[in-house]
């Protein structure tokens, strides 16, 4: 059954407590904007290193300074969740969620400190390993692929990028193997190259809203519209890094996923199925239920 979106005062996300500022919040930020260009300037300093030949000590401590800089985050920022509506509608499976380390993803980079990954929950009886035959399927022949993608609250859209290509998946240990070689590039390119296909929307108070992954030439709206809690932005896809259709789904304190930080929230209409569970997404399913924020493996009703 889907979940109706949330209409009225509900739109809007839930009050918060207010963040906190790092101590030299702004400049960590302007750094972590540059972030291409960092590495960039690595790549370029190791071709300095072998057509100008330097001083080994002047070409370590160049090649030290352009890595450090590459690697500067922004600041953590403390706030308390953000209570806003799902994205999806039906029955989903959760992977990469903030209810099991924090950050979600492993690293605090693009704003996806809390950021969460969504998917159609796997057939019964789907085996929890690797396979090591084949692994490049079509987009197409997943059942994520292509389903109706929703705002979680009220807001201005911001940002939509629209024309990245949906890859085929990467479901094999060969075909992770080439995710990782192709997927250590990306960042060279900027967000769109990570997140791929995307809409940024504005809901407010610094609250800034990022679903990615998105079916190329699937985007509803454009910069600048106003949309609704529960309207459709996009269908979910599998352009950036992404190894098989799913959606990502984040809250961020800036526009900007390079400058951001990420934002903790949950959902007030995610229902997790205590009796449903994909072991097929998890090693581990955890059996504690946090309300609005599933933990990998755990199967919700949106």
């Amino acid at each position: 059954m889907s979940a109706a979106p949330p209409t009225g005062a509900g739109s809007r996300p839930e009050p918060r407590s207010e963040s906190r500022t790092a101590p030299l919040d702004g400049p960590r930020r302007a750094v972590a904007g540059l972030m291409p260009v960092w590495f960039w300037g690595v790549l370029a300093w190791i071709v300095v290193g072998r057509v100008l030949d330097p001083h080994p000590v002047v070409w370590f401590a160049g090649a030290a300074v352009l890595v450090g800089l590459s690697f500067v985050r922004p600041p953590r920022v403390e706030r308390d969740p953000v209570e806003v509506a799902s994205p999806l509608r039906g029955r989903w499976t959760v992977v990469n969620s903030p209810a099991d380390q924090v950050p979600s993803h492993g690293i605090r980079a693009y704003g996806q400190t809390y950021a969460i990954d969504v998917l159609l929950p796997s057939p019964p009886g789907t085996p929890a390993t690797v396979p090591w035959r084949g692994g490049f399927p079509r987009p197409e022949t997943f059942p994520s692929f292509g389903r109706p993608v929703h705002a979680v609250a009220d807001g201005t859209v911001v940002r939509v990028v629209d024309g990245r290509r949906d890859h085929r998946g990467r479901t094999s240990w060969p075909a992770l193997a080439y995710l990782m070689t192709v997927e250590a590039t990306r960042d060279l390119g900027g967000p769109s190259a990570v997140v791929g296909n995307h809409v940024v929307l504005d809901h407010g108070d610094g609250v800034f809203s990022l679903v990615a992954h998105l079916r190329r030439g699937s985007a509803r709206v454009r910069p600048g519209q106003r949309v609704a809690a529960g309207d459709v932005l996009g269908e979910v896809g599998n352009s950036g890094n992404s190894s098989e259709p799913h959606l990502h789904v984040q809250l961020m304190d800036r526009p900007q996923p390079l400058r951001a930080a990420g934002i903790p929230f949950r959902w007030r209409d995610a229902r997790v199925l205590p009796d449903v569970t994909d072991p097929s997404r998890a090693t581990t399913v955890r059996t504690e239920i946090t309300p609005g924020l599933p933990a990998a493996g755990q199967v919700v009703e949106m």
